[in-house]
């Protein structure tokens, strides 16, 4: 596919719209980044537009933060959600940014599976050099684990194929493109909501309190019927490519 891939500006691409789960665009941090990166962060936003049909295929987001320690270390326990607000609390501050944080990369659905994946997080390590940094790190929200909801998170991110490649098909592809596994991230996002918000999210039930698997959930999420009240707390892996 003869792709244009170039900062997504203040175009609009309603063909990416809606691709997520609906409970994953309920984290309240998300607005911290979603509704000014146009404005703030442009040029860490990339989009891939297929030439011959003129329509948007992927896109990648990133921003901006000031990270002090040691990356190989290990990277905050509260992965996204910390990207989120250290990437607002820094631009407010004027604090000057040490490394960039990949927060999204999305592929059409009927495109998946074509290799675009590893396009654009090649384009994202390329403009983050670019822009003038060594450092891409990313809290990897790995794909496959959805399929293997009760698995401990921990073990599931240890997981080698014969080749020694992550099991995890997201995960091995950041391996493939140079990254190295630092962390888990073990509240990366926190979603939470009452009963019925939970039921509009998902159209389960939610009637009865324990762990409920949702489709597409990481792992389960947790309902209290007494209280009126479920939690979702997603892991992710932290991955950095020094570049």
């Amino acid at each position: 596919m003869d792709l244009d891939i170039a900062p997504i500006g203040d175009r609009t691409f309603p063909e990416l719209a809606d691709h997520w789960p609906v409970f994953m665009g309920e984290d309240p941090n998300g607005p911290l980044y979603y509704r000014h990166y146009r404005r703030l962060w442009p040029e860490f936003s990339l989009v891939a537009v297929d030439r011959d049909t003129g329509l948007a295929v992927a896109k990648a987001h990133s921003v901006p933060i000031a990270f002090d320690g040691d990356l190989a270390a290990g990277l905050p326990e509260d992965g996204w959600d910390w990207v989120m607000r250290t990437a607002a609390h820094d631009r407010l501050g004027g604090v000057t940014p040490t490394v960039v944080s990949a927060l999204e990369i999305l592929v059409r659905p009927d495109l998946r599976g074509t290799g675009l994946s590893g396009r654009m997080l090649a384009a994202m390590r390329d403009n983050t050099a670019k822009l003038g940094f060594t450092d891409l790190v990313a809290p990897v929200r790995p794909s496959g684990k959805a399929a293997q909801i009760t698995k401990s998170i921990d073990v599931y991110a240890s997981e080698r194929r014969p080749d020694g490649l992550p099991v995890d098909p997201w995960l091995r592809v950041h391996v493939r493109a140079g990254g190295t596994i630092v962390n888990v991230a073990h509240h990366s996002m926190v979603i939470a909501g009452t009963l019925e918000a939970w039921r509009t999210w998902t159209g389960l039930p939610f009637d009865v309190s324990g762990a409920v698997a949702v489709p597409e959930a990481l792992v389960p999420v947790h309902c209290d019927v007494e209280q009126d009240h479920a939690v979702y707390i997603e892991p992710n892996v932290w991955v950095h490519h020094r570049l």
